[in-house]
């Protein structure tokens, strides 16, 4: 299995609207291409530190393999996905993803 891994910020004012954009617009249309070997998307938040001037997102999304990575974004499958709607809201954002191989899964 493999892991994909990005991150992208936003200021306190644009983090709701990012979350939005994520949870209505952004992961929907990626889900509604059925892509083969796209097994799961997590999103997570976070604010990065006491003076509260960004929000830290981070998406993982699980495939089956590198092959099922490149049917979602081609050759270049480590470029960022980020429709022109997120780069409004985002401060900034990792250009490329990161890409684990997953080798250990211990069920709870």
């Amino acid at each position: 299995m493999i892991i994909r891994y990005w991150r992208g910020w936003t200021t306190p004012e644009n983090a709701p609207i990012y979350q939005k954009l994520l949870t209505e617009d952004i992961i929907p249309e990626i889900e509604s291409r059925n892509i083969d070997g796209l097994l799961h998307i997590r999103m997570m938040r976070r604010d990065t530190d006491e003076t509260e001037t960004e929000v830290e997102f981070a998406t993982i999304m699980t495939f089956d393999d590198l092959e099922s990575v490149k049917n979602f974004m081609g050759e270049d499958y480590a470029q960022s996905h980020i429709p022109d709607s997120a780069r409004a809201v985002l401060k900034r954002w990792d250009e490329r993803t990161t890409q684990y191989e997953l080798f250990g899964d211990k069920p709870q």
